[in-house]
């Protein structure tokens, strides 16, 4: 039996995005969004819709405006989680972010990426890679997460960072390309 599109796409194979089926989830979760980004934050219909858009929360959560994703389905968020404007989570893949997480304006997470053999991406063929944020994580202003990075636990991410791989539990680290500057034995 063969796997669907949307299998493969969640097994981190390679994929047709422009799948039917697909394109009617990222369809469904546009219109989502649409409501969301023009309703007033202290509106009780607008979390209503963020929940309905989001694979799991766990209490309260803040997200403003505006936001956006590929599907929602594939976004986990703990407890007490707060993005400020313009995140983009695009969730072809799973992100899954803990409790006490704290995102700054414009952080960008993407789990999606493109094949280097110029055939394939040609054909518009794409992978896609979980993103895993851990507890009491602070992600600064301007930071792009990219496909298959693991954040730990009590991190800092600072401003303007683009993170291509893990960053270990109980560390501080920025830069482009991100990389730890100081760890739980440094840090006073």
């Amino acid at each position: 039996m063969s796997q669907s599109e949307k299998e493969k796409m969640l097994l981190g194979q390679l994929y047709d995005p422009n799948d039917h089926i697909l394109v009617q989830e990222r369809l469904k979760a546009s219109d989502l969004l649409l409501q969301i980004n023009q309703l007033p934050e202290t509106s009780e219909e607008r979390q209503k819709l963020l929940q309905q858009l989001l694979g799991k929360y766990n209490g309260d959560f803040v997200i403003r405006t505006p936001f956006y994703c590929d599907y929602g389905y594939n976004i986990s968020i703990g407890k007490n989680f707060f993005a400020n404007f313009h995140c983009v989570m695009l969730d072809a893949a799973k992100i899954v972010i803990g409790n006490n997480v704290l995102f700054a304006p414009n952080v960008s997470l993407f789990t999606a990426t493109h094949p280097l053999e110029v055939t394939q991406r040609v054909q518009g063929l794409e992978y896609a890679h979980p993103i895993t944020i851990g507890d009491n994580v602070w992600i600064g202003g301007n930071v792009v997460i990219n496909p298959g990075v693991t954040i730990g636990n009590n991190v800092v991410i600072g401003s303007g960072s683009v993170v291509t791989k893990d960053i270990p539990s109980d560390s501080i680290a920025y830069g482009n390309p991100c990389r730890v500057q100081q760890n739980k034995t440094t840090i006073n």
